[in-house]
């Protein structure tokens, strides 16, 4: 049986939550609101988020859109997406009005594109999705969310790779004053050629390639790493 609870009756209770875990009244985090550039934030809006207000129809809650998530999470000291996805406070959390609650996790990967959305089965979601496809192209619904969710995984994947040869070379540069060390040098390159195979991925989907310190692009190009020399531009502020 579905749950009539929705979205935002969770963010409503959330910014509650973290707005008397911070000691704040409802004019103070209207007033942070407004520093942050959103005045229309009022008091008698917080009133109305957090606790709805009286009409013809009974309560009626002030819906909290995309724009106020972002002001009011960073107004709470809290990441925006917790308001919507409270991690370890909450057993479940609404999806869509046509499914079961899920499991806050589950649909906090569902949001970043680490998994695929699973409407039927138990609430961590583990059950496959239907293979039903879109008319227009053939292509099935869990392919399409693959597609659409592609960026999500080359994005981090790039910083922990980034990271991983900017160690490689500070390695090199202190073995060099040392006198050199060649197995420190093959790592650093080994680690370049796995950022620089990620890097074409990225430019193959059709991303903008974050940019680089100039050395390394100096590397890649020089050694012929690159399919797309190009799509690597160094830091503005070398």
């Amino acid at each position: 049986m579905h749950s009539h609870q929705t979205a935002g009756d969770v963010v409503a209770a959330q910014i509650r939550r973290h707005r008397e875990r911070l000691g704040m009244n409802r004019n103070d985090l209207a007033a942070e609101c407004a520093r942050l550039g959103r005045p229309d934030i009022t008091y008698a809006v917080i009133v109305s988020i957090e606790t709805g207000r009286s009409g013809t129809e009974g309560k009626k809650r002030r819906p909290v859109t995309v724009d106020d998530l972002l002001v009011l999470g960073l107004a709470l000291a809290t990441p925006p997406l917790l308001l919507l996805l409270p991690l370890g406070s909450e057993e479940t959390v609404p999806t869509v009005p046509a499914a079961d609650p899920r499991d806050p996790y589950t649909v906090w990967q569902w949001m970043t594109g680490e998994a695929t959305p699973t409407l039927d089965g138990p609430i961590d979601g583990r059950y496959v999705t239907a293979s039903r496809q879109f008319a227009g192209t053939g292509q099935t619904w869990a392919a399409a969310w693959a597609t659409a969710a592609y960026p999500a995984s080359l994005y981090p994947e790039f910083e922990r790779r980034l990271a991983t040869v900017h160690r490689a070379y500070l390695r090199t540069e202190a073995n060099q004053a040392k006198g050199g060390d060649a197995d420190a040098e093959t790592d650093y390159l080994h680690r370049l050629e796995e950022l620089a195979r990620h890097i074409d991925d990225m430019v193959r989907a059709g991303l903008k390639v974050p940019a680089l310190r100039r050395h390394l692009i100096e590397d890649m190009r020089g050694l012929d790493m690159l399919d797309n020399p190009d799509s690597v531009t160094p830091e503005e502020s070398e």
